[in-house]
């Protein structure tokens, strides 16, 4: 009897610590910072469109993405954005953190357009009111959620929109003639920049990024069933391979008044795509100019671009540069012939 007991007592006790160590374990896994997963700490995002899986530049460089700097764009620690000084001691702040100036030590595109924009005296309209990046995103999308998004433009992976604060809009003929097939940014954007001539090879051999940052244009691409922003880069890999990426952008240059009715239908930029080819790019007295105004980004169209190498500190344009590879990146895709079809009409004719 005695030893039926003995041996109870020990499949109780055996069963308790399993059940506590299984405990212990969920526990811990509850403590394990969220920031480990979100896309600030992972920089996930340009690992996924750069993958050959997804069509993105590693079709063209073959180099892997852990073989190239671009890997280490991401936040280490809390360090990098928490961290600040208090009589000369080490300490954290969230005030620290939600400093605009924070974010744009790494967000460099967001600081450039702000900047071109203060140059114009032609500030956004949350720079005008005194807001900054915190004003709109949230922390979940900063410390994510446990979720390892693929991308920032994932269903889910931001909060931010322009419905949180204007929950109306007003009535106007705009507003009514594009419903819901136009997101706000479609309009209201006012221009994006884009880096032309991304040089992989001088990322590769001396770890420094060189490009050609043209501004004074926006794109118009689909997301998430709707028109919305979009921006442009090119890229030059070894072997004088070229590449061309489209993707959905809010570059934070918003005006209050939106695009006029003939600044998207039925101009020479819609005119030239509807005959199937549209020069992006091209030189003058060996500078850099670039088409200005909104361009819609359509599947089969020839979008030409110049592409150079970058060779002891001097850009020596490639001769004969071949086809680009082509990407839709952050699940943006090229508006359709029924949709261009559309923009062709001058507005008031039919």
């Amino acid at each position: 009897m005695k030893k039926i007991l003995l041996i109870q007592v020990a499949v109780f006790i055996l069963f308790a610590a399993v059940l506590y160590g299984k405990s212990t374990a969920e526990e811990k896994k509850k403590e394990e910072p969220l920031f480990n997963s979100s896309l600030h700490y992972t920089g996930r995002g340009m690992a996924y469109w750069y993958d050959k899986a997804n069509g993105g530049l590693e079709t063209v460089t073959g180099i892997p993405y852990q073989d190239l700097d671009c890997k280490n764009c991401h936040v280490k620690s809390c360090d990098v954005c928490h961290k600040t000084t208090v009589n000369d001691k080490p300490v954290y702040s969230t005030m620290a953190a939600k400093k605009e100036e924070t974010c744009l030590r790494c967000h460099k595109r967001v600081a450039t357009i702000l900047q071109i924009d203060k140059n114009n005296d032609q500030q956004n309209v949350h720079s005008a009111k005194g807001m900054g990046c915190m004003d709109c995103h949230d922390s979940r999308e900063m410390h994510g959620d446990g979720v390892e998004y693929k991308s920032m433009r994932q269903q889910g992976a931001m909060d931010a929109k322009c419905q949180k604060c204007h929950e109306t809009v007003t009535p106007s003929i705009s507003h009514k003639v594009h419903r819901d097939k136009l997101d706000c940014n479609a309009c209201h954007v006012r221009h994006v920049v884009s880096c032309t001539n991304c040089h992989i090879e001088t990322i590769v051999k001396d770890g420094k990024r060189v490009s050609i940052p043209v501004s004074g244009w926006v794109f118009l691409v689909n997301y998430n069933g709707k028109v919305t922003s979009a921006n442009m880069q090119t890229f030059v890999a070894p072997g004088d391979k070229t590449f061309l990426m489209f993707a959905p952008q809010n570059s934070h240059s918003i005006m209050k008044e939106g695009k006029k009715c003939d600044d998207c239908h039925g101009t020479e930029i819609v005119k030239k795509i509807r005959e199937g080819k549209l020069d992006l790019t091209w030189l003058e007295n060996g500078n850099v100019k670039n088409m200005k105004g909104v361009i819609p980004v359509v599947n089969g169209v020839v979008y030409e671009a110049v592409y150079q190498n970058y060779k002891e500190g001097k850009w020596i344009p490639i001769d004969k540069p071949p086809v680009p590879g082509m990407q839709y990146a952050d699940f943006g895709e090229p508006l359709s012939v029924e949709q261009l079809k559309k923009l062709s009409v001058p507005m008031g004719k039919k």
